[in-house]
């Protein structure tokens, strides 16, 4: 029971319960996180592999993803995991599918749902790919990456042979799902990092006697991958015809973002030590490289960061999306911001920029934390080698991961340490994503640490502020609805949402669209542009419910 409804309930239940006193103080950020990773039951411990070798996948796992495995309607988590590398077998470690039980804990079906093997896995992407009411399960992975088709039945069957992706071998990190030929099918994205292999790993040393962990430098790139769906449960390779073949790419994250807004899903994708690109949708199956031009590319230096994870949203509410990437320490967050004809980045004048000096961020997403209509920030951090305190003193291993909070003008402040829940205490994060796994209308926060724990924040709002939230089914278009553009509109102000698969780094969190909106109980009205190319609107929806909205065949309510 979260504390608002202890407070409501208590006195005629005649409840008392430690965990939530009457002398605890209301925070005053009106919302707090509780961490409930052990009452969840997530015991999740991810292994790099690392025996001493300093193998350079060893630095980046792992990701993880909420998803509705069964389609009950309740927020599944899928933790993904690397193991030992041959010649150095210690232990059997593989990745963990958790059923929510819906009353706040999780049971591991793993090996239930046929998923109990080893990968070197590195991030995950979740959608529909054969509009079956089910989600299937990309897992990226140094080598074989691999697909999982739901059978509908509570298991997963790897096809990645009979789906045409076997024998495609590399260094993979983020992946989505999106359908960008707009023909109600989803194709598949995938990054790559560097070209490398055990077999073939630099020395690299900080003091030329003891092997450290190279920067991507020591590496050539390597394209990533797109993969058109043929709509017969195979894929056909389209990376050397469609403009995305490029091995001077060292890419690590990657989201969807319509920046041009012609209804036509271009792609963002994150490089490290190499200039970011953006993909535009030319609409004929072709992307071209834009990244230069329209200011994504660089810093304001000019110079090429360490891209780690990206996010895209309209967090200002001016209907146009903007984009934060995390890189390297020393080099801050990048936020880019539309003026229009191209992106400026903003993060000095928005506050993020200083406070994001010391820290090597990773997964990174755009959510409504405290549900006032208005998108904040979350940014896992963490470094890559445990050695970086000898290095540098005001930089360490393990960094706490931070909330920024949407000041409503432009500017966000950085409230982790108020949370509570321990959310601020220093980690190796890496992964991160968020959903409403307790379906009480806030977002929940998910996060990974590189070799370690992962971390279920529960998000507990105390100012009585409330959402919409909204899943799209499509029926013309994707059935998981990728690619649609939702409006709000209410007392003045505008909000827009995108329904996306990927984002953060190696990490996918739930399609269903939350809508904060204060203490309004009701909104004017809603506005659905889908892939398709249709429009829906909708008027005057309640606060405090769950709408279900089928393409063509209108809305439905549930409580949240």
């Amino acid at each position: 029971m979260k504390r608002r409804d202890f407070l409501k309930h208590s006195a005629g239940a005649g409840i008392l319960s430690a965990a939530f006193p009457f002398s605890l103080p209301m925070n005053p950020l009106g919302f707090q996180f509780a961490d409930v990773t052990a009452r969840a039951g997530i015991t999740f411990q991810h292994n790099s592999g690392a025996y001493g070798g300093k193998l350079l996948p060893e630095t980046l796992g792992s990701g993880c993803a909420f998803l509705d495995y069964d389609a009950d309607g309740w927020p599944d988590i899928l933790l993904i995991n690397s193991m030992d590398w041959p010649g150095h077998k210690r232990q059997r470690s593989t990745l963990k599918l958790y059923r929510n039980n819906r009353n706040g804990t999780f049971t591991d079906v793993t090996k239930a749902a046929g998923l109990d093997l080893e990968l070197y896995g590195m991030g995950v992407a979740v959608a529909d790919y054969d509009n079956d009411g089910f989600p299937d399960i990309f897992i990226s992975c140094v080598g074989q990456s691999r697909l999982f088709h739901n059978t509908g039945k509570g298991t997963f069957r790897d096809i990645t042979q009979k789906s045409g992706l076997l024998n495609k071998q590399g260094f993979s990190t983020s992946a989505i799902w999106f359908d960008y030929d707009r023909d109600g099918l989803l194709d598949l994205f995938v990054c790559n990092y560097v070209r490398w292999s055990a077999e073939h790993d630099v020395f690299c040393s900080l003091d030329g006697k003891n092997k450290s962990y190279c920067t991507p430098e020591a590496y050539r790139g390597d394209t990533c991958w797109l993969f058109h769906n043929r709509g017969d449960g195979t894929f056909e390779d389209v990376t050397s015809t469609s403009g995305i073949f490029d091995t001077s790419s060292k890419s690590l994250g990657v989201a969807m973002i319509d920046f041009d807004q012609d209804g036509w899903p271009d792609l963002l994708v994150a490089n490290d030590t190499q200039p970011n690109k953006l993909y535009r949708n030319l609409r004929n199956g072709k992307f071209k490289d834009v990244a230069v031009e329209m200011g994504l590319a660089f810093s304001n230096e000019g110079k090429a960061r360490a891209g780690m994870g990206v996010d895209c949203a309209d967090f200002d509410n001016s209907g146009k999306p903007s984009v934060v990437i995390t890189n390297f320490d020393n080099e801050m967050l990048g936020l880019y911001r539309s003026n229009g004809k191209s992106f400026d980045d903003v993060a000095m004048q928005a506050g993020l920029g200083p406070a994001s000096r010391n820290t090597l961020g990773f997964g990174c997403i755009f959510f409504d934390a405290d549900l006032d209509g208005r998108l904040d920030l979350a940014v896992a951090n963490g470094h890559i080698d445990a050695t970086v305190r000898n290095i540098r003193g005001n930089v360490g291993f393990a960094q706490p991961p931070q909330l920024f909070l949407n000041q409503a003008n432009a500017r966000f402040l950085e409230v982790a340490a108020q949370l509570g829940g321990g959310f601020a205490q220093a980690k190796v994060g890496r992964g991160l994503a968020v959903a409403d796994f307790d379906r009480d209308g806030d977002v929940d926060v998910l996060l990974t640490t590189n070799n370690g724990p992962a971390y279920l924040y529960r998000n507990d709002q105390l100012a009585g502020n409330r959402s919409i939230r909204l899943h799209l089914v499509g029926t013309k278009s994707n059935r998981d609805a990728i690619g649609a553009t939702v409006r709000l509109y209410s007392s003045g102000q505008i909000q827009t949402r995108q329904v996306r698969s990927g984002s953060s780094y190696l990490s996918q969190s739930e399609l269903q669209l939350t809508f904060g909106v204060g203490k309004q109980d009701e909104i004017e009205r809603i506005v659905i542009d889908w892939p398709s190319g249709q429009t829906e609107e909708y008027p005057r929806l309640k606060s405090g419910l769950t709408y279900q909205i089928t393409e063509s065949k209108g809305i439905t309510s549930t409580s949240a």
